[in-house]
């Protein structure tokens, strides 16, 4: 059989590729490339659909949580909480700003951040708690938010894989992820729910004064040409971007319906099958299925995806291993066994197609395959 793809970016463009090659002209004959009207038109589309008084594009997602910091006014040595089972990016920016990472582990259904070890480890020292919304659902925020309360400790969400959930508070209260906590840092890049055809970010706040500094930082630390109030950085979406972005914003939530269907389908068929886990969802957080990953236990993940892949369908590791063993973060002084729950689940972990195109009679391929695989090597 020709292999699925593990996203169909090409599928979902034909969709809307008259809208698409429209806007790009209309930027083409613009000439307005940077922080022109398709910047500005997104900018406000996004505003209005997360319900955020700020949102600063910028030019990936990684720029956006260093940005975040940066507006904080963190100093060099500052403690970081994040979780050691993300991509890179949340714990690079915290290095490169010469912060401190301290880690703490996961839950194994969610794969999101341990409120209980955060209650343990938050204290007046702590600078700034960087929870990670991973593979599309939100962390308890509700807890996380109450302990940054009691320190009074600013809270940079990292929500590049959750774009469109909505946070469900105890009172009833609905909030948009990346609207939770003090600064939402969200990613544009192509494979994102909400994805450019190329790179991009942004930063969302409800705070002006803030809004207002991280403006600043984008823009070489200035809000007047050539006078520059702080350091800052170059990060901008450009225009051809930003009137893409503009277009997918409008089929976001069908986007991530067809994925919440099609994760829906695969527990279906998944359901039962010995040593696999289908991913949990949590009781306050919608789930937009970034990416749908399961646990495959008693050592069998490898030679399953091995043999997967010899029948040309994809998956993914994310990630196969933690950001407190890789080699550029020893420094901080951690090492095995110290985030037992992130080990175990880098060794479980594995991410099977998912995208809003996706049809049934691939995922029961799909399904087939690993039931009949995980049979053969019972």
């Amino acid at each position: 059989m020709s292999a699925l793809p593990m996203i169909d970016l090409k599928t979902q463009y034909k969709h809307i590729e008259s809208e698409v090659l429209e806007a790009m002209k209309n930027v083409l004959d613009s000439n307005q490339y940077v922080n022109g009207t398709a910047v500005k038109n997104f900018t406000s589309h996004l505003e209005n659909y997360l319900g955020a008084k700020a949102v600063i594009p910028c030019a990936n997602g990684t720029d956006a949580l260093q940005i975040a910091l940066m507006s904080l006014g963190l100093k060099p040595g500052d403690e970081v909480i994040t979780t050691p089972f993300t991509f890179v990016s949340t714990a690079e920016v915290i290095a490169l700003l010469g912060l401190q990472v301290r880690f703490i582990d996961i839950y194994p259904d969610t794969f999101n951040m341990n409120v209980e070890q955060l209650q343990e480890v938050a204290s007046p020292a702590t600078a700034c708690i960087l929870p990670v919304h991973l593979f599309g659902q939100c962390c308890d925020m509700e807890s996380v938010l109450n302990i940054a309360g009691r320190f009074n400790i600013p809270v940079v969400e990292d929500n590049a894989q959750s774009i469109g959930a909505d946070y469900h508070f105890s009172d009833g209260k609905k909030v948009k992820s990346g609207l939770l906590g003090d600064i939402g840092c969200t990613s544009f890049y192509p494979t994102k729910n909400l994805g450019a055809y190329g790179d991009g970010g942004a930063i969302f706040t409800q705070n002006e004064k803030l809004a207002d500094k991280i403006r600043m930082i984008c823009n070489h630390g200035s809000s007047q040409r050539y006078y520059h109030d702080e350091v800052g950085v170059n990060s901008r979406l450009d225009s051809l971007q930003a009137a893409v972005l503009d277009i997918k914003l409008k089929h976001l939530d069908t986007y991530n319906q067809h994925r919440a269907d099609a994760a829906e389908r695969y527990n279906q068929l998944l359901a039962d099958l010995e040593h696999v886990i289908t991913p949990a969802k949590s009781e306050f957080s919608d789930h937009v299925y970034h990416q749908y990953t399961i646990r495959v236990t008693d050592g069998l993940r490898d030679e399953l995806q091995k043999k997967l892949q010899e029948q040309g369908i994809p998956s993914g590791i994310y990630y196969p291993v933690p950001l407190h063993l890789q080699k550029a973060y020893r420094k901080f002084g951690y090492g095995g066994g110290d985030f037992p729950v992130s080990e175990q689940m880098s060794k479980e972990v594995l991410s099977l197609p998912m995208h809003s195109e996706l049809k049934e009679e691939d995922q029961l391929v799909v399904a087939t395959a690993i039931k009949n695989i995980l049979g053969e090597l019972k």
